[in-house]
């Protein structure tokens, strides 16, 4: 007989747990908060170089797990070296920026770069100079002086023109005409002895006398329109001395309010540029400071009435639009921008829809995240970046040429917008962190070769850290920070201990502990719900494991309506006895909010053929790929067991019974080999006993994921049929320091009603499964005939003899048919 106690695990292996005696503290209140990281020393030593590295492409890749404190630890760093430089006095250039009316291209707004807090003093200042200019110029146009030099340039070109008029009328009176003014204009109409002549006494002339005065009048109509010519002449002339002497009122009322503000920016050029370009724009447009409050209609802002012309506000240049306005900002600015679509991150130019068509300017330019984060930080979701439309692109763009413009989204999917403003870059300088898991980082090394120049520095977040002294004490801590900062009670120190076997749990490792710390701060503050709804002063250890319980009993349907299925016969399992070819393997299912174990029952038939090791799951395309390779792995093990003097001449069929939703991985490798080979040798197995691991081309049995949930799977199955103190499972030895069993199944290896097996090798596994011995080579190559190995030999080679005969059968019948 076999002893199978031998490879049985005593209760203490199955799980880790944590002694709160070792802690020097009564409850967290004791504890300083922490508000460093635990156990991610890589990761922040890469952000600390990402974000002193002050050089081209040195931006930051945040890769881990959700939960990890990607988010949290690069904020934190980042204010650790905003305060680092503060303390040695560096300075960081953060600035304004400033759009302003181009002058020379108006859809081509200028940028102005302004020292902080300027660009709002900018607008203000350019603001009184519009209101000051409007006040002081209409006060200069309405003096008496003034209407006095206007009136006298008027008159003087009535007085010339009159003057002209009265000599041509006295010499059309001298040839006989006298002029007359009618509606359609000025007309020359003939005359004797100063008095017009009407239309009958004309036509009583005769031919002679009328071409004498058809010859006169169009001597007359020259010297008529030689004059009108001369007063449009005067009129033009008038004109510009009116307009002269506008300018200059204006030139000596604007001077001084110009000059002072071209003293108070003399050290910037952009804006001595655009105030000396301004000022020319005022005194050309002098004209609408006159009446600016009529010329301004209240109904429509942007636009003005121009006789039946609508255009656009003449004192639209007037205004400056504070872009980027870091007024309120200390130190540099540190952005998180939720949604990264194309408008958030990187602009837009606003419209207006006004009869019928679209106005825009300079004021109705919007910046983007990047733009906010100039000078400064900013953070990004890698997955939401890279599926939002035309961002990726244009974020890259950007980055490598270190300027940023304002573009039309559409114009970027390859689509007709509308006439629009085309804004002048502005520079950047900007640290660009993007926050996303480690697959995503290999596919975009992999295939975007842009992605390397642009994130040069990887910051690796791991899900666990070694379960030591120092990060044991660390993990307290963090609890004791999560109290405070969350304004939850306090965690007694056997609670602490708790949450840390959960932690723990969360990796199936007896020697980590979890560090995505936000699955954590849940539990913590599902305990203290309950600490809160129990009335207690401290959680204790009772409300962690309720808050445990509760949140397994909100997410664990599923789970339960697959063991109800078992229980109700639905789904086929045996918890007792022993089959020919048959066995309990063991599979995890994951369903995003849950992960739970159970048991497939896992059949084999073997039968006289040459096809080998037939994987039914395969052939009705419900196998993965991992799981084919395990199928492939098991079959050469058995070449190497069993053929090294003969072929082998079998054909097996292996099957999950109603398995419908396809099958992968390869830790059913193990129990899909013990199948087989009980069919082989015509040994039953034990159905009390479930199986999971992989196996190797030599018969190792090999660690597999999901361990505890497989265990704690057929546990509850058999709990449901009844324990009989026989059941239990088969694992790899390997995979001992991954057990993290819950309480119940602790339990009940403790009192013998359930026993958990570890193994090294498939011979073991095989031995406890059938309680028969595998059985060892001997020296003639033979094993013993009652062991399992010398059943499958003898079992094989007579499959072997019966398939040739079969075929020396079939061939002397046909050359007996050939013969007749």
């Amino acid at each position: 007989m076999v002893d199978i106690h031998t490879y049985e695990v005593s209760s203490e292996r199955l799980r880790w747990h944590c002694d709160p005696d070792q802690f020097d503290f009564e409850s967290t209140e004791d504890l300083v908060p922490l508000h460093e990281f635990i156990g991610q020393d890589r990761a922040i030593r890469a952000i600390e170089f990402g974000l002193s590295m002050d050089r081209d492409g040195y931006n930051i890749y945040l890769a881990g797990l959700t939960g990890t404190g990607k988010t949290s630890a690069v904020r934190t760093y980042i204010a650790k070296l905003i305060e680092e430089r503060r303390k040695r006095d560096e300075t960081y250039h953060v600035s304004d920026w400033c759009y302003i009316h181009n002058f020379s291209y108006s859809d081509r707004p200028r940028v102005v770069e302004l020292p902080k807090g300027k660009g709002r003093e900018l607008r203000d200042d350019i603001g009184v100079l519009l209101q000051r200019l409007t006040a002081d110029l209409q006060k200069a146009f309405s003096t008496e002086d003034y209407k006095a030099q206007r009136k006298a340039i008027v008159e003087e070109s009535q007085t010339r023109q009159q003057e002209m008029f009265n000599q041509l009328r006295a010499e059309a009176n001298k040839r006989g005409f006298a002029i007359q003014t009618t509606q359609m204009g000025v007309v020359l109409v003939p005359a004797k002895d100063g008095k017009a002549l009407s239309q009958e006494e004309f036509m009583a002339l005769d031919e002679r006398e009328k071409k004498e005065i058809e010859k006169t009048r169009n001597k007359l109509r020259k010297d008529l329109e030689a004059m009108f010519e001369e007063v449009q002449d005067i009129d033009r002339t008038t004109g510009e001395r009116l307009q002269q002497a506008d300018r200059n009122v204006a030139e000596y009322v604007i001077g001084r309010l110009y000059d002072s503000l071209m003293k108070k920016y003399a050290e910037s050029p952009a804006i001595t540029q655009y105030l000396t370009e301004l000022r020319s724009y005022t005194l050309d447009k002098v004209e609408s400071f006159k009446n600016a409050e009529e010329e301004r209609p209240s109904g429509i802002p942007g636009l003005l009435i121009d006789g039946s012309r609508f255009g656009v506000d003449l004192f639209v240049p007037f205004q400056v639009n504070v872009f980027v306005d870091n007024s309120a900002t200390e130190g540099p600015p540190i952005v998180t921008e939720t949604n990264p679509n194309y408008v958030n991150l990187f602009g837009k130019v606003e419209r207006k829809f006004v009869f019928g068509g679209y106005v825009s300017d300079h004021t109705m330019l919007k910046p983007g995240a990047l733009h906010t984060a100039n000078g400064g930080y900013l953070l990004l979701s890698a997955a939401d970046v890279l599926t939002s439309p035309a961002v990726w692109p244009a974020l890259k763009r950007a980055l490598k040429t270190r300027e940023l413009g304002i573009e039309e989204p559409f114009e970027q999917l390859g689509l007709v917008t509308p006439q629009g403003l085309r804004p002048l870059p502005i520079p950047i300088h900007v640290k660009v962190i993007l926050i996303g898991d480690a697959m995503l980082y290999q596919l975009l090394s992999m295939y975007d070769e842009d992605f390397w120049e642009i994130f040069k520095v990887k910051a690796d977040f791991n899900f666990e850290v070694s379960r030591t002294t120092d990060n044991m004490q660390s993990y307290a801590a963090f609890i004791a920070s999560l109290c405070v900062e969350c304004e939850l009670k306090h965690f007694d120190r056997m609670a602490v201990a708790t949450v840390m076997e959960y932690s723990s749990r969360l990796v199936a490792n007896q020697e980590k502990l979890s560090s995505r710390f936000a699955f954590i701060k849940e539990l913590v503050e599902e305990a203290e719900y309950w600490a809160r709804e129990g009335g207690a002063k401290l959680v204790s250890e009772e409300h962690v494991r309720r808050a445990i319980e509760e949140r397994r009993f909100r997410h664990n349907l599923p789970d339960e309506r697959l063991r109800e299925m078992v229980a109700e016969g639905s789904i086929l399992i045996d918890t007792r006895g022993a089959v020919v070819g048959q066995v309990n393997g063991l599979s995890v299912y994951s369903m995003g909010d849950i992960t739970f174990g159970k048991p497939s029952r896992i059949t084999c038939r073997t039968y006289l053929g040459r096809d080998g090791v037939i994987n039914i799951e395969r052939e009705a395309n419900l196998s993965g790929s991992t799981h084919d390779k395990g199928v492939l792995i098991m079959s050469g093990y058995l070449g190497w067991r069993y053929a090294q003097d003969a072929p082998l001449s079998l054909s097996a069929s292996l099957c999950f019974e109603q398995s419908y939703g396809g099958v992968d991985g390869d830790s059913a490798s193990c129990a899909e080999l013990y199948a087989l080979l009980s069919s082989l040798a015509d040994v039953p197995l034990r159905q009390d006993l479930a199986v999971t691991g992989s196996i190797n081309q030599r018969g190792e049995v090999q660690p597999i994921g999901g361990v505890n949930q497989k265990i704690e799977g057929f546990f509850r199955v058999c709990q449901a049929q009844g324990l009989t103190g026989t059941q239990g499972v088969i694992i790899p030895s390997r995979n001992l320091r991954n057990l993290t069993l819950r309480d119940e199944v602790v339990q009940a290896v403790e009192t013998g009603e359930f026993h958990v097996y570890a193994v090294d090798s498939v011979d073991q596994g095989l031995e406890i499964l059938s309680e028969i011995p595998v059985g060892r080579r001997r020296k003639d190559g033979t094993y013993p005939p009652r062991s399992i190995n010398g059943r499958v030999i003898a079992q094989l080679h007579a499959m072997a003899g019966k398939l040739k005969a079969y075929h020396g059968a079939r061939v002397d019948s046909r050359e007996n048919a050939d013969v007749a």
